[in-house]
């Protein structure tokens, strides 16, 4: 986790202590601490949230634990969650526009559209509700004025699609000077996604 947590700010997932990360626990999850810089993060650092929101540690969890919890609650699927503010993706979630099928890449987060869940204060239920809702049938969400969320069964892999989300975004935005893109229809997203999910190595 110290090692994926230092990849936030050079893959422009996040700047400063912004951004949080977490991977599914027995009993919990294990989170990153509040406000630590990642440069100095160090493993002992790592905050375990149990099922009832509760921890021992000396260091207060990412303010952010309620909405990594909640992934976790409402997806069985999910063994990591990954949150961060990257550019383009949070300059789409302040103008509350979600990014459409304009690349087939989008089948990645689970459907042809990722969607921009609405404003709540951060670190509240009621953006954890909202971003479960926005997470519905996909892999990754907007947050309004916030920024991005994304879960994968591994934490390699929900850094993977943040950084894809991220790209998506930039591609958007670079094309609506141009007009706007040219769009795929679900039809092809539903193809994109079935074939994603036999997509690389498997045992024979």
């Amino acid at each position: 986790m110290v090692e994926q947590a230092r990849r936030l700010r050079p893959l422009g997932l996040a700047t400063g202590t912004s951004g949080n990360l977490s991977e599914r626990g027995t009993g919990g999850m294990w989170i990153t601490p509040s406000g630590i810089d990642y440069d100095q993060l160090q493993p002992e650092d790592i905050v375990f949230v149990d099922d009832a929101g509760r921890w021992q540690h000396a260091l207060a969890p990412s303010s952010e634990w309620r909405m990594h919890q909640a992934v976790y609650q409402a997806r069985p699927e999910a063994g990591a969650v990954v949150h961060g503010h990257p550019t383009y993706a949070t300059v789409l979630a302040i103008r509350g526009l979600e990014i459409p099928p304009l690349h087939y890449m989008i089948a990645a987060a689970g459907g042809p559209t990722i969607r921009c869940a609405p404003y709540h204060t951060y670190g509240t239920a009621e953006l954890s509700a909202a971003a479960v809702a926005a997470l519905d049938g996909r892999k990754a969400c907007l947050l309004a004025n916030h920024g991005l969320l994304a879960f994968e069964r591994d934490l390699e892999r929900a850094m993977w699609l943040a950084r894809e989300v991220e790209t998506l975004a930039q591609q958007y935005v670079m094309c609506l000077p141009l007009g706007g893109p040219v769009l795929l229809d679900e039809a092809e997203i539903a193809r994109v996604v079935e074939k994603f999910a036999h997509y690389g190595q498997r045992a024979r």
